[in-house]
């Protein structure tokens, strides 16, 4: 079977409808990512940072096509797609993540401002701006944050993010991983040293109360138990868990 790079989104928008995942939003909007299909366009992936979402009729050409870089995880739509990835790559990592409700409704305003005013003396919090931009790109711990946007200008114009500062170094961020028509999708990350401070707090509160004030969602999709723990503190609801797999090209 012919594996394809999609150039029009509607010949394979319908295989992803009713799965609320905003990275499949960001390419169907048009804002990131790529996907590619079979001949026949009953089979697809759409790709976007780090995730593969896999949707059709499950096919082993199309995940056979290896176009993604040295790390993916793939999301699977349903139980007969889990089942041809593990025959596909018998040795990936098979991990649970959790969906959060997407409502605004859930948060507490005066519980965020109250969150920001417990940062540790002489940190700061700035937004990010050109230079912190290229500052977090140069550090390996840190590129998340901004690695999906190809140029600060993209980013300037589309993303929107937090980092806190001691002195001139960057010790946490926060930051859109991803965009979509009505919000985005963070990403968090605290250097190994500067954790078990409240900075992943502290950061996640400040970017809610901005995307809140844009008119923007801040969905957050938990990786692990710490961080639904964390997402639930500040507001969001757990809506359910669900299965991936990891996969590292050596």
């Amino acid at each position: 079977m012919n594996i394809y790079k999609v150039k029009d989104v509607k010949t394979i928008e319908n295989l992803f409808i009713g799965w609320e995942e905003t990275m499949i939003y960001s390419y169907i909007q048009g804002y990131m990512g790529e996907a590619y299909a079979s001949e026949d366009n009953q089979s697809a992936m759409i790709i976007v940072g780090d995730f593969c979402f896999l949707a059709g009729i499950p096919s082993e050409a199309l995940l056979e096509n290896k176009v993604w870089g040295e790390y993916v995880i793939m999301v699977p739509q349903n139980k007969m797609w889990n089942k041809t990835i593990e025959q596909v790559y018998p040795n990936a990592i098979k991990r649970e993540r959790y969906a959060t409700r997407k409502d605004i409704h859930y948060f507490n305003i005066d519980n965020l401002k109250e969150n920001l005013s417990k940062l540790p003396v002489p940190y700061k919090i700035k937004m990010i701006d050109e230079e912190l931009y290229h500052q977090i790109l140069n550090e390996s711990w840190s590129s998340d944050l901004c690695g999906q946007f190809l140029t600060y200008e993209q980013y300037h114009k589309m993303g929107v993010g937090f980092v806190v500062m001691e002195g001139t170094d960057i010790i946490a961020g926060v930051s859109s991983y991803t965009v979509y028509k009505d919000g985005i999708e963070i990403e968090i990350d605290t250097r190994k040293d500067k954790r078990r401070q409240g900075l992943a707090r502290i950061c996640a509160s400040q970017i809610i109360l901005e995307c809140l004030n844009r008119n923007l969602y801040p969905s957050w999709d938990a990786h692990n138990q710490k961080s639904l723990n964390l997402a639930q503190s500040l507001g969001y609801v757990f809506d359910k868990a669900y299965l991936v797999y990891e996969i590292i090209n050596k």
